[in-house]
């Protein structure tokens, strides 16, 4: 039986005041959820040095649920007015992929201004033909995008621009010409909205920066710096005290027995990317779970409700393009963590002992947006189900760029995660 958090109670009650069943149904943490359609996907080859990377790391199959249906990695849909990019396996490839020194990326996508939230206050009685046409706008963006994915190889930027992007100006102008005629009739025309018309292709796998993996200008690979430079208040020396009358086993790889992290995901390696900008406590990130089913049968599709704060979801190096670990940690203008946030569900074999943390989750996927900020919001996600009964266990926790779990300023701030347990029967 599915039952959300919000059909549990005629009256409201908080996350303290949820009625559940014995131990197995604590809740640990929070985990976050976003509805997901299919998305544009390409194979591309690595470069050279990217291969030789590969040869000194180890191929391992990917997460499963790590792809979404029809094996993209990644998929893109529209919410709230703004492109939500969802990251399947945080950019893991399949073993085949690995092995042959390839890596499935996000292809090109067309991004249109938002026009909702450019609108004047919609009278009722033009709201129904309003909204008819943003839906008809959202309807022209979905059809381009399939052109474009149905176009691959057909020809160059003039291509796009001319049997895709100009065809596509042409009708948005023709629309919001009718949301300025429907408002017209009944209050005063709002002015200006055909330059919303014109889109644009975004060719943009791992940020939101239009090019690269990294703001620093450096090559991706380490975050702006070598992150070595061994006066970070210290002596800079292994096993020696800092200024700070510690003793510091390390702060470089320098004396390391291990080899140097490459930015792929795995073990045994020594990483040495500085740690980068921790914000002040008051915009430290956080997250909840604000909504979850009790309960859900086997294989049965449900959705998660996070809201995130602080976190601007705007970040996002995909780990198999060697993006994991080499970027330190950055912040807006407004100190603010710039980076996304993950989503898994896993079955638990027991509730009285720690799992064993090897094993791949039955879910996961890492969402990135745009959007996120000072104020809190909320975001949903479609899990496509559990394959066997029993407790499951779904978190969400933050990640800048680099995938690690946002630094807070103080050792006893609760870190920006969140965890559930479901019943699945």
């Amino acid at each position: 039986m599915y039952r959300s958090a919000q059909r549990r109670s005629s009256t409201p009650r908080g996350r303290n005041q949820r009625t559940v069943s014995g131990r197995n149904k604590r809740i640990i943490a929070v985990l976050g959820t976003v509805t997901v359609f299919a998305g544009i996907v390409a194979v591309t080859q690595v470069s050279s040095a990217n291969d030789q990377l590969r040869t000194a790391t180890e191929c391992v199959a990917p997460s499963p649920g790590s792809t979404a249906e029809g094996g993209v990695t990644t998929t893109v849909t529209r919410e709230n007015g703004r492109e939500v990019r969802h990251h399947w396996g945080d950019g893991q490839t399949t073993l085949e992929e690995c092995e042959s020194g390839t890596t499935v990326v996000a292809a090109p996508t067309i991004e249109c201004p938002s026009v909702a939230d450019k609108l004047p206050e919609v009278p009722a009685a033009a709201r129904t033909e309003v909204e008819r046409n943003l839906g008809l706008l959202e309807k022209q963006i979905e059809e381009a995008n399939n052109r474009l994915a149905n176009s691959v190889g057909e020809g160059g930027p003039n291509f796009i621009n001319n049997a895709i992007l100009g065809p596509l100006a042409s009708k948005r102008v023709a629309t919001l010409d009718r949301i300025a005629i429907a408002i017209g009739r009944v209050a005063p025309r709002p002015r200006g909205l055909d330059e919303l018309a014109t889109c644009e292709l975004v060719n943009r796998p791992g940020n939101n920066d239009g090019g690269g993996n990294n703001d620093g200008g450096d090559d991706g690979n380490n975050g702006g710096d070598d992150g070595n430079d061994g006066d970070n208040g210290n002596d800079g020396d292994n096993g020696n005290d800092g200024d700070n009358g510690l003793e510091i086993l390390a702060n470089s790889c320098d004396d390391s027995n291990l080899d140097d992290h490459d930015g792929f995901q795995v073990g045994n390696r020594c990483i040495d990317t500085q740690f980068g900008e921790v914000g002040a406590a008051a915009n430290n990130p956080s997250l909840l779970i604000t909504e979850f089913p009790d309960e859900v049968g086997v294989d049965e599709p449900f959705t998660i409700r996070v809201s995130t704060r602080n976190l601007v979801r705007d970040r996002f190096l995909p780990a198999a393009q060697g993006g994991y670990y080499v970027e330190s940690s950055l912040l807006d203008e407004q100190g603010l963590t710039r980076g996304h946030f993950h989503t898994a569900c896993r079955m638990l074999q027991s509730t009285e002992v720690a799992p064993d943390p090897a094993p791949a989750p039955e879910f996961f996927v890492a969402t990135e947006d745009g959007g996120g900020g000072r104020e809190p919001d909320q975001i949903t996600i479609q899990v496509s189900g559990m394959p066997q009964s029993g407790t499951a266990q779904c978190s969400v926790w933050a990640g800048d760029g680099s995938h690690r779990l946002p630094m807070s300023e103080r050792a006893n701030q609760t870190p920006a995660f969140d965890s559930v347990r479901i019943e699945v029967n």
